[in-house]
């Protein structure tokens, strides 16, 4: 079956312990929609305790076990909760994929003094001050857990940066002076003079006793919970070095080849996606954040947008096998501070491109599929509510890809603003043909292929109710309406 992968939250999923209770209770429904593998949300305590999404990661084998950062639970509920999500996915063929933060600390137990320079936070390599000393909570001690499963203590030789400085004012980002004199990590990009250091406690992954206790906290997380793939947080903040040494063991002491996709966010930048690749030697898949920036712009622009260079510079035309190709994800979303959502009358269209293709590996969203309604605010100071409505038709798009995308793809991509292919099937399943309007209504011609001449097709989506009939030679003629997608199917 083609697999499709489900990133089960955002940004704004609502923090009453609920969450792993209702993966739990739609398992069913997720794998009659083809749902292969479901990504879930950092589930280890953070420092916002209850209320964190869970990217400021406080204690990594907390799971909602003990009593720290202001409660047991975490945002979506207890470990047991957990546990019991991820083994009825299981019973429903469905993998698990944890979300993993390794690159910063937050919300250390006790404050310790040490050396660093400031650095400008626009050019880390720029020191904007003599060595001075500060004071800043690096020490992690864990209190509540009382070293249950690890007695490793973090301290500041465990941590490249700071963001925090008792007693200083403004935001600065402090290196800090360690007994190696290293500085900040190499990275695969130069943004920033080095973008090693994102938020709070950037954790040393040169430091061996670290890496060590990261390497024995993987294993013991797999061992926990069981799950069959990993995505990986902030990868352009960490060195090439480190996930390919961390997933090799990781794989090696599970004896699972481990599925792995990083978050290295470049929109349009694919030189350094493909660079990373290569520095971390094929290790992982990413996130196809390029393909995002062009369905993004492709929404915004209308009839405008050619829509034979939907496919230019992505991920998911240079190195379709380690592409997973994504419509939106939880930074995105709107009001968050990557937000760059694709316009809802175009995501029918964004989701037919990942879903009914060879290419890719497809990741959809919380809210397209559920909805979701949340409020913050925004960049203008004021507070708004978001009303995000399910994509129109994604149930049958994700069925299409379970049951009719497959075998060989002919591509009909001539015409600026209609594009189409088809797929011929295979031994198992009948295939489709998908046409896409950007503008008015067409009619495409497309082969089919031979093995379908006579037979009628009709429009899976329901918005014609016209058949059409594959010639002798194999092709047929298929309509789209306006700014849509129209996919046909056998009778």
């Amino acid at each position: 079956m083609n697999g499709t992968m489900i990133q089960y939250f955002h940004w704004y999923t609502e923090g009453d312990g609920k969450l792993w209770e209702e993966v739990q209770h739609n398992a069913k429904y997720l794998a009659e929609l083809g749902i292969t593998m479901v990504w879930l949300p950092p589930a280890y305590k953070a420092n916002g305790g209850g209320f964190s999404v869970g990217y400021d990661p406080y204690d990594l084998f907390d799971l909602g076990e003990f009593d720290q950062k202001g409660g047991t639970p975490t945002k979506y509920g207890t470990k047991e909760q957990y546990i019991s999500a991820i083994n009825t996915l299981r019973e429903k063929g469905i993998g698990t994929i944890v979300d993993i933060v390794l690159n910063h600390k937050a919300g250390g137990d006790e404050k310790e003094r040490f050396q660093v320079y400031k650095v400008d936070p626009n050019n880390r390599q720029n020191f904007i001050s003599e060595p001075f000393e500060i004071e800043s909570y690096t020490k992690f001690t864990f209190p509540g857990r009382n070293k249950k499963y690890s007695d490793f203590e973090w301290n500041f030789t465990c941590f490249t940066g700071v963001d925090f400085a008792e007693g200083e004012e403004g935001d600065f980002i402090y290196q800090i002076i360690n007994e190696h004199g290293d500085g900040w990590e190499e990275m695969t990009s130069d943004e920033k003079g080095n973008y090693d250091f994102l938020m709070y406690n950037d954790i040393e992954h040169r430091n061996p006793h670290v890496r060590e206790e990261l390497n024995y906290w993987g294993k013991w997380y797999h061992e926990t919970v069981g799950f069959e793939g990993v995505r990986l947080d902030a990868v352009k903040h960490q060195s090439p070095e480190f996930y390919k040494e961390w997933l090799q063991l990781l794989r090696a002491n599970t004896g699972k080849n481990l599925f792995a996709v990083g978050e290295f966010w470049a929109p349009g930048e694919l030189p350094l996606l493909e660079k990373y690749i290569e520095e971390t030697e094929g290790c992982m898949s990413l996130f196809d954040a390029s393909l995002h920036h062009n369905l993004h712009t492709a929404s915004q622009s209308g009839s405008e947008f050619d829509l034979r260079t939907i496919f230019d510079n992505t991920l998911v035309q240079s190195q379709p096998n380690l592409s997973v190709t994504v419509v939106d994800n939880h930074d995105t979303q709107p009001l968050q501070a990557l937000e760059a959502p694709v316009e809802p009358w175009f995501k029918p269209i964004a989701y037919a491109l990942i879903l009914l293709r060879q290419e890719g590996f497809p990741c959809v969203f919380y809210p397209d599929l559920f909805g979701a309604t949340y409020k913050d605010y925004g960049s203008d100071g004021n507070e708004h509510e978001i009303f995000l409505e399910k994509v129109d038709q994604i149930e049958e798009l994700l069925k299409l890809r379970k049951n009719n995308a497959y075998g060989m793809q002919r591509d009909y991509f001539e015409d600026a603003n209609c594009i189409g292919w088809t797929r011929e099937g295979d031994g198992e399943h009948k295939g489709c043909a998908v046409v896409i309007s950007n503008k008015e209504q067409y009619e495409k011609p497309m082969e089919m292929g031979t093995q379908y001449a006579g037979q009628y097709f009709y429009d899976a989506l329901g918005r014609f109710e016209h058949t059409v009939q594959i010639d002798e030679n194999g092709w047929g003629n298929f309509t789209v309406s306006a700014g849509n997608v129209s996919v046909w199917i056998p009778e």
